[in-house]
């Protein structure tokens, strides 16, 4: 919702657009320049002590009063729309996160990216458009990072250029500034939904569908062991969220994340996050510490946000003795690209294993991988759900239950296809009926189709 329109106010802002004309681009700047002014001289009259001990109201109102002060004694000509966006953005500097506090109201923006203080894309239903919004300099955009990733006891500076972080509703930040980044402080951030997608709400969008979302829900009641891999930005997350609301509540869940992003509904739930070392390079700790601590801590599941070195073989150690029913995400193309990741990541633990073990401990505690991703057209679809059914010589073996097929596109370049059963009965239909779950089989009859 960020653009400036042919209109003389400079508080009149609609829908981002992808290309800005000079006089958008300055009078965004002279705005900008306005508010960073204003919210220094605020910060020299009030006392923010005070502030925390006041509403919002209060705290708008008194805010009003001395913007309002300021104006008339730097004889800025402002119509009264404009004056009331003036006090709405100077209460975004001075208490939330400036510039970008609108674009992080905006419940249609899921990726904000900054490139330098001049330079601010939103993605919006996977599309990138660049918007109008400004920071004054380099200092401005660097206290903007700094409050963010103090908020969470992490920082950032020159000894060390470069931190994830996360918001207060689990957004997920990253941050780089100089010298690493070359053109000034670089910040991009994963919005997540306030209210958590459910498995419905991935359906209504086309991105599951019903018939195999009502198979995934199974797999998790069963407590099968789960690794969902796909790239950047392709849901991982967000399906892993999903399929995490068919635990049972009276189970114990303990999460692990470099930056705490799940969202879990569950009361028994206990978060995990890993921390940097401090400036003197000590007081690491790592997700491989905390997966060796959880398991002191009586789970009955575990749910690592994403595995990236050697914890994958504390978590495959952890499904292999009595944690069944954890999940993991994994960057990867493909499910048998995430196999071979596992291995590779086992190597990097620094156990001396061979191949042949490393993969019989994969094929012994993964039972399904489900790949997803992101399409060309920026819709995020599930792609495969593959069952692993053990090893023959070195080889761990898989195989497909359903995948999506692409058939063409439409009119405006979007993808266009279908989800179907390939026709086999999955061997984890014993277990489903070992525990009393029962899904009808027709589900995996091609020629029947899915809903």
């Amino acid at each position: 919702m960020w653009q400036i329109k042919n209109s003389s106010s400079i508080a009149d802002r609609g829908a981002a657009t992808t290309t800005l004309s000079d006089s958008d681009v300055a009078e965004a700047a002279r705005w900008t320049e306005l508010k960073v002014e204003l919210h220094q001289r605020l910060l020299d009259q009030i006392n923010l002590s005070a502030l925390e001990t006041m509403t919002p109201e209060q705290i708008r109102s008194e805010i009003g009063d001395i913007v309002q002060d300021q104006l008339a004694l730097q004889k800025h000509a402002l119509n009264l729309k404009e004056r009331r966006q003036l006090v709405s953005d100077v209460l975004d500097e001075l208490l939330g996160l400036g510039p970008i506090e609108p674009l992080l109201k905006d419940p249609s923006i899921t990726d904000i990216l900054i490139n330098g203080p001049q330079t601010v894309f939103v993605e919006r239903g996977g599309k990138l458009e660049e918007t109008p919004v400004r920071f004054k300099d380099d200092r401005h955009l660097l206290r903007i990072i700094q409050k963010i990733v103090s908020a969470v006891g992490r920082r950032i500076d020159e000894s060390a250029p470069y931190v994830d972080a996360r918001l207060a509703d689990g957004s997920r930040v990253n941050a780089v500034v100089p010298p690493l980044a070359v053109d000034g402080p670089l910040m991009s951030i994963r919005k997540f939904a306030k209210v958590p997608i459910t498995m419905d709400r991935l359906t209504e969008l086309g991105s599951i569908p019903g018939d195999i979302a009502q198979v995934l829900a199974a797999i998790v009641e069963a407590r099968r062991n789960v690794l969902i891999s796909g790239g950047t930005g392709s849901g991982k997350t967000t399906l892993l969220n999903a399929m995490s609301a068919y635990i049972d509540g009276t189970e114990r869940i303990v999460t692990i994340e470099d930056s705490a992003e799940l969202q879990l509904q569950q009361r028994h739930v206990v978060r995990l996050e890993t921390r940097p070392a401090n400036i003197e390079g000590a007081g690491e700790v790592t997700q491989r510490d905390l997966v060796k601590n959880a398991l002191r801590m009586r789970p009955d599941r575990i749910i690592v946000g994403e595995v990236r070195a050697g914890e994958a073989f504390d978590m495959l150690q952890a499904m292999n003795t009595g944690h069944d029913g954890s999940m993991t995400t994994v960057h990867a193309n493909t499910p048998r690209d995430a196999l071979s990741r596992v291995e590779q990541m086992i190597g990097m633990s620094g156990i001396d294993i061979s191949s042949s073990s490393a993969r019989a401990q994969i094929a012994s505690a993964i039972n399904i991988v489900i790949q997803v991703g992101r399409l060309s057209d920026g819709n995020r679809r599930l792609l495969s759900v593959s069952e692993i059914t053990g090893m023959e010589s070195e080889v761990i073996t898989m195989q497909e239950i359903f995948r999506f097929r692409m058939t063409g596109r439409d009119g405006d370049g979007g993808v266009q296809g279908r989800f179907e059963a390939t026709g086999i009965r999955p061997k984890f239909m014993q277990e489903l009926s070992d525990r009393g779950i029962h899904l009808p089989a027709e589900l995996f009859r091609p020629e029947l189709g899915l809903r």
